[in-house]
């Protein structure tokens, strides 16, 4: 008998047991999931999406489509089918080499070589029952794969309920490819829920190679994107600063908008630590709050409980409203020189500790802020900020083209040290321009006010503050003119780019104004300022310091240029600037000493050669007095396995000392020549699973290193091993008050070993240790691709 006259007569068996015409055409259109084909096929078994919920009528409604080599038949009992048996119902698929169906209950009894497949399984077992109008199944003996996740496993028993929950007895869990047995949960009882994306462990034990790591009697893990309470996958570490470490999280669900994680780390050179994390979603905006606890630090223990606290939230109320905080504090200076922390780095010179709230209209906004620092360093006590009033007004085009702004604030700053004086400052800053401008040209002028006024508090025996005043008030006009020109040319440069060049010129006025009377009014340090760096683009600033403690008198040209380099396409491929400002009266100084009457040149400049090739630099040159003050340079190859990136960093000692304020003249603890820093980093990835990275950063005057870091990474699709090493200069533990170049350096070594299970949940590996590189790798590229 040919096949499909076979498969006709046993779909015609089945039709009499079920009443149900299984290729009846009664007119209507045919629905995929109804319509039989021989052999069968069908697109609705292979969908993750779980389906509408159905009535028990149109359960039952849905035809049962049935193809085998021979039938026994008892009508309106059972029917048994044999030989390459294939069963389509709704979004179940089973083959089979002999199934059994029982018309009064609609169950299925499948035996023999059994192929079992829903919307979210596929299964492998020796007996499958299932009931056609729920979808409950059992399986006995079962090898099962998850179709809508990377899981799974084996199980002696799996008894489905309804659509989306799993229960598996004497069962085995992973998320590796077949015949990738790296690591397997196997457990007792295991209960898959696929509306929750979770898992959950009865009696479990943790196999890496089939051989028994640990063991937790009760372990919840994701497998999806969805959040549950329960415990998550431990991670381990090892690493010469803290020694093994075990990190335990426990995450806890705690509404739609909230959830909490707490890590258990246990640190074998240091104790246990606690850590916390918790996150929130409000209509008033979304915070983390972070908190870590040791209770004794075995490897300090002189330094006592050890803490740290961090609190960020970032949110917009009613469209007007906007809040920001900002805070950090832990329980002593080395605390991120000792410990690995979620709050901060052990390159924090200070912790900010601040908060502000907004009203935004279209035309004017209101901020009220206050600010702290907790300093990590000794003999520093910077100004606490307790609070500003800040508010500004926009009118553009108030009267005809005339644009106007106001920028007020009232400050009031405190501090610790005696020799500093407190204030309270009011700052009024009314600005009138006019933008001008066309295709090729631009021209804004503009004319404001500054008056600032202070009430200070001092103690008068303090010889360095006999200058000061307790009321002293200042008001100084500016002027600043800024124009431009853009030029295209008709000539393509070598043949190929488009160039333009785009000449630049400010004209600034601030008069000279005695500001002797206010703290920092010699451009020495003050409440809030600080001198800003004079790169190209601070060639056109109206200021050279932040804050308005300070207002430098100018009468100056700022000059400068753009030319840039684009391709056939329009994108840019190069541009290079360079610029200096010419002062009409004095050096723009407050040096009496320095009598040029020039800038140091200054030019940046972005190269980008088809996407494979980057370049970013600049330099500072002062002409008057033949220095190179700044200079930067990094270059970048980058090809489709990693990249390769060296660069150097250069500033005198001299720009230092005219530009950095140093407490108690404490340069030499920092630099005896400047800054010479160059930097090799690179990427390479070997294949697909493998990664090596390398850093080192030297120091070419004192010819020493500063930091070096290597390591490799193996990634697959179901674990992931990392093999980390650094080392970097740290301050010498002897006598902090030694100058650089002075004795010996001295290296803090660290080795990071790490271990990630991938595929539950989200994330997609686990790490831990503590073997990172303050410097790192930087992508400062104007023209990325």
């Amino acid at each position: 008998m040919p096949f499909t006259s076979r498969s006709l007569l046993v779909s015609f068996a089945g039709c009499l047991l079920y009443g149900a015409p299984v290729i009846a055409d009664d007119g209507n259109p045919v629905s995929p999931e109804n319509s039989a084909i021989f052999p069968l096929k069908t697109d609705a078994v292979n969908s993750c999406k779980v389906p509408d919920k159905m009535s028990k009528e149109e359960e039952e409604q849905q035809p049962v489509l049935i193809q085998a080599d021979s039938v026994e038949a008892s009508n309106n009992s059972k029917a048994v089918y044999k030989g390459n048996v294939h069963i389509i119902k709704g979004r179940q698929e089973i083959k089979a080499d002999s199934i059994t169906l029982h018309q009064q209950e609609n169950i299925a009894i499948a035996e023999g070589n059994v192929d079992y497949s829903s919307m979210d399984m596929r299964s492998t077992s020796d007996k499958v029952t299932t009931d056609l109008t729920t979808e409950d199944t059992t399986m006995v003996n079962t090898a099962y794969n998850m179709s809508c996740q990377p899981i799974r496993g084996t199980a002696s028993r799996v008894l489905k309920t309804g659509q989306e929950i799993y229960q598996l007895e004497d069962a085995s869990f992973t998320t590796c490819p077949a015949d990738d047995n790296s690591w397997r949960f196997k457990a007792s009882d295991i209960e898959l829920d696929q509306s929750d994306e979770w898992a959950t462990f009865y009696n479990a034990r943790f196999e890496v190679l089939d051989v028994p790591i640990f063991y937790l009697p009760y372990i919840t893990v994701p497998v999806g994107d969805q959040r549950k309470t329960g415990v998550l996958i431990p991670s381990v570490g090892l690493d010469s600063k803290n020694g093994f470490e075990l990190s335990v999280p426990i995450y806890w669900n705690i509404a739609p908008n909230y959830d909490a994680t707490t890590t258990i780390n246990y640190m074998e050179k240091r104790g246990t630590q606690l850590e916390a994390e918790f996150r929130y979603l409000e209509t008033f905006g979304q915070g983390t709050v972070d908190l870590e606890y040791l209770n004794e630090d075995a490897k300090f223990k002189d330094k006592g409980t050890r803490w740290g606290v961090s609190w960020n939230h970032s949110g917009i109320y009613q469209k007007h409203w906007k809040f920001e905080v900002d805070y950090s504090k832990v329980s002593d200076i080395d605390y991120f020189q000792d410990l690995n922390s979620s709050i901060g780095t052990r390159d924090e010179g200070q912790l900010t500790q601040s908060g502000e709230v907004s009203y935004r209209t279209q035309d004017w906004d209101m901020t009220m802020r206050v600010r702290d620092f907790q300093v990590l360093v000794e003999n520093q006590t910077p100004y606490r900020l307790m609070p500003q009033i800040e508010f500004n007004y926009y009118a553009p085009q108030f009267y005809k083209e005339f644009d106007f702004n106001l920028h007020s604030h009232v400050s009031k700053f405190a501090t610790d040290d005696e020799a500093k004086p407190s204030a309270t400052r009011v700052h009024l800053e009314p600005k009138l321009s006019l933008p001008l401008s066309s295709t090729w040209w631009s021209l804004t002028p503009e004319a404001s006010l500054l008056y600032t006024y202070y009430s200070q508090d001092f103690d008068r025996s303090e010889t360095s503050l006999s200058e000061l005043s307790e009321e002293v008030s200042r008001t100084i006009p500016e002027v600043r003119i800024n124009g431009a020109i853009y030029l295209d040319s008709t000539h393509k440069f070598l043949g190929e780019y488009l160039q333009t060049l785009e000449p630049k010129i400010q004209y600034l006025y601030v008069p000279e104004v005695d500001q002797s009377e206010i703290y920092g009014g010699r451009g020495e340090g003050g409440y809030d300022s600080s001198k800003l760096q004079l790169d190209y683009y601070g060639l056109f600033r109206d200021r050279q310091y932040s804050g308005v403690d300070y207002i430098s008198s100018a009468n100056q040209f700022s000059i400068g240029a753009t030319s840039r380099f684009y391709d056939d396409a329009y994108k840019e491929r190069m541009n290079i600037s360079f610029g200096q400002i010419l002062y009409m009266d004095g050096s723009g100084t407050t040096n009496e000493n320095d009598t040029s009457n020039s800038s140091a040149w200054a030019m940046e400049s972005d190269f980008n050669f088809n996407d494979y090739l980057f370049y970013h630099g600049g330099i500072q040159y002062d002409s008057n007095v033949s220095e190179l003050q700044v200079a930067n340079s990094t270059l970048e190859y980058r090809f489709a396995k990693g990249y390769v990136q060296a660069n150097y960093r250069y500033v005198s000692k001299n720009y230092i000392e005219s530009n950095v304020r140093f407490e108690d003249d404490s340069i030499e603890q920092i630099t005896q020549h400047g800054i010479y820093q160059a930097g090799l980093l690179s990427e390479y990835n070997l294949g697909r699973n493998w990664a090596l990275k390398g850093q080192y950063f030297h120091d070419t005057k004192e010819d020493q290193m500063i930091e070096a870091l290597v390591g490799v990474t193996y990634l697959s699709d179901c674990w992931s091993f990392g093999l980390t090493y650094s080392d970097q200069l740290i301050a010498p533990t002897n006598d902090s008050a030694l100058a650089i170049g002075t004795y010996k350096p001295e290296y803090e070594k660290n080795l990071m070993l790490s271990i990630g299970i991938r595929g539950l949940g989200s994330n997609t590996g686990i790490t831990s240790g503590s073997a990172t590189n303050a410097l790192g790798y930087g992508r400062p590229f104007y023209l990325n691709n």
